[in-house]
């Protein structure tokens, strides 16, 4: 049992240096709910665990941003952290 058991894009994110645009774009369909899914229980979004890894992906970032509306940039974790304050 791991952090990202039940947050399979934020695990894509957090081991993007062997993840692909596609594998992402894959798992993002498979998304039953998609907001519900974007938090985690640190209040962390993928565009959060992405954006903490050492050497971001552009592509997946490119992914993210194509796929989730522009507010989710805004959500702060339980740090009050932006994602983009990593």
């Amino acid at each position: 049992v791991g952090r990202f058991e039940n947050f399979p894009l934020h695990k894509l994110c957090y081991k993007h240096s062997s993840t692909t645009a596609q594998e992402l774009r894959l798992c993002i369909e498979n998304q039953e709910e998609v907001e519900e899914s974007l938090v985690d229980e640190f209040g962390m979004t993928p565009f959060h665990v992405l954006f903490s890894t050492t050497g971001p992906s552009g592509e997946l970032l490119k992914v993210l941003l194509e796929k989730y509306p522009f507010h989710v940039l805004g959500l702060k974790d339980a740090n009050d952290k932006l994602a983009m304050d990593y």
